[in-house]
């Protein structure tokens, strides 16, 4: 059974970091690229970050590049996003979403097959 579960939100100052991951179990993470998004409270979900499966290909949302860093580690089964200078408009619950690989690159604007069930991140002081 496919699985994606997220760790390491949390609350976090104004400037503060937090890496995010996604752990993966029941498929093999090399055939897939990985995608983050986020939704906060009364808005669409949000589209991030996104990683190629062998992890060359790496794509940001506008808002969060330069801030937040996208990696994989297929032999671990692991993807993580390491968020920097968080903002209070970054609050969100992340998630991890899953696609299985059709092109070499990856996108933020095609559908996901397999998501987890999200990471809190709150940015507050």
């Amino acid at each position: 059974q496919l699985q994606l579960v997220e760790s390491g939100g949390g609350l976090v100052q104004p400037g503060g970091s937090l890496r995010l991951s996604c752990a993966a179990s029941g498929f093999t993470l090399d055939y897939y690229h990985i995608a983050w998004f986020r939704q906060a409270p009364g808005k669409e979900r949000e589209g991030v970050s996104c990683i190629s499966s062998s992890g060359d290909n790496t794509n940001y949302a506008d808002s969060v590049k330069g801030r937040f860093t996208i990696s994989r580690d297929n032999a671990k089964e692991m993807v993580y996003l390491q968020v920097n200078s968080l903002k209070p408009e970054d609050t969100a619950v992340y998630y991890c979403a899953a696609r299985r690989r059709v092109f070499r690159l990856c996108s933020l604007f095609v559908d996901y097959n397999y998501w987890g069930p999200g990471t809190q991140v709150t940015v507050s002081s």
